[in-house]
């Protein structure tokens, strides 16, 4: 039997960021990062659609960026996994704060937010990616995930 041989195409990974990391804001509380949220959500559409945002942030708690994950309709959003921890390993990221808002206004996290928040807790930590906080935000305030104790 003969044996075919196939070529691998060589892989390489660079990392090139094109900012200074120390301008960046560093994390450092649920109040600082909903008001970083209000300052970058698109607050026309928080109490008419469910989006879901995740912050990337680095050893040093800066926030290397905001990634949109999805958008869905008014009643929920899906969030795939493997696309949170696929751009978390892209940006280099150390650990994250998951976020989310409600059109509804309410603040209380359902039972698919808590289940959510869980298993992406427990992805992370396979790959030694923290997941410090999940944040629900309205127009006038938001709920931590952190702040009660769930994370």
């Amino acid at each position: 039997m003969v044996q075919e041989q196939f070529k691998v195409a060589e892989v390489q990974v660079s990392y090139k960021p094109d900012y200074n990391i120390s301008e960046r804001p560093r994390i450092s509380s649920s109040e600082q990062t909903y008001q970083l949220l209000k300052n970058q959500w698109d607050l026309g559409r928080i109490a008419f659609l469910e989006e879901f945002k995740v912050l990337l942030l680095n050893r040093s708690n800066r926030l290397l960026g905001i990634v949109d994950i999805s958008m869905g309709g008014i009643s929920g959003t899906y969030v795939d996994p493997k696309v949170v921890y696929a751009v978390a390993l892209k940006g280099n990221a150390s650990s994250l704060i998951l976020t989310h808002n409600h059109p509804s206004g309410s603040l209380k996290p359902s039972e698919a937010d808590i289940k959510l928040t869980k298993r992406l807790v427990e992805c992370g930590k396979l790959l030694e990616i923290t997941v410090f906080d999940h944040i629900i935000i309205s127009k006038d305030s938001f709920y931590s995930f952190a702040d009660d104790g769930i994370i």
